[in-house]
């Protein structure tokens, strides 16, 4: 006789594939969140590596902008001591101011240049004069531009008095003096009369 399987075993056989497609995707969402949870914590661990050198480089940049804040005060002080020691360089040179731009002068003024008033205000002295012709006051500048004391000589007028018989003319120049402070304050007043060289 047949052998007949009543048994429902379509539906055991469904089970079966049911419960073994449960297990693999099963087995398959823990291996993602496995996996996901792994490469999470890799960058997790890189982000927080990064974030702690983030910090380490702010840290230094905090202590390198105190460095450089300490320098630059440095280094204000250092220019302002500077131009400290370049004011008392000035002053140690300017020191015997008058003796010298007298003794420069007479080297300077040729015959027939007569010197009647010289007024030094700062660095500049202004000379007020006779002189018997141009050539001679062009030979004077020419010697004040040869000079290692002056410089920069400005003709400012020559007025000539046709009256007199010597014809003499009245000249006024500015002549700078090389070296020293310019201090309005400090200025002199020497005054010569009739002088010649």
């Amino acid at each position: 006789m047949a052998h007949i399987n009543l048994l429902p075993w379509r539906e055991a056989q469904l089970k079966a594939r049911q419960t073994e497609y449960f297990t693999v995707l099963a087995i398959v969402a823990v291996s993602a969140f496995v996996l996901i949870f792994l490469v999470g914590q890799f960058y997790q661990a890189r982000v927080n590596g990064q974030n702690s050198l983030n910090q380490y480089l702010r840290n230094e940049i905090q202590q390198l902008d105190l460095k450089i804040g300490e320098i630059k005060v440095l280094n204000e002080k250092k220019d302002a001591l500077q131009k400290r020691i370049r004011v008392i360089e000035q002053l140690q040179r300017s020191r015997n101011v008058g003796t010298q731009v007298l003794d420069e002068i007479a080297k300077i003024v040729p015959n027939g240049i007569y010197l009647t008033h010289m007024e030094k205000k700062g660095n500049t002295l202004q000379l007020l004069g006779k002189s018997e012709s141009n050539n001679h006051l062009a030979n004077m500048i020419r010697e004040i531009e040869r000079s290692d004391l002056f410089a920069d000589a400005t003709l400012d007028s020559i007025i000539s008095d046709e009256k007199t018989v010597k014809l003499l003319s009245d000249f006024k120049m500015r002549v700078r003096i090389k070296g020293l402070v310019n201090d309005v304050a400090v200025s002199g007043t020497v005054a010569a009369s009739g002088g010649g060289a």
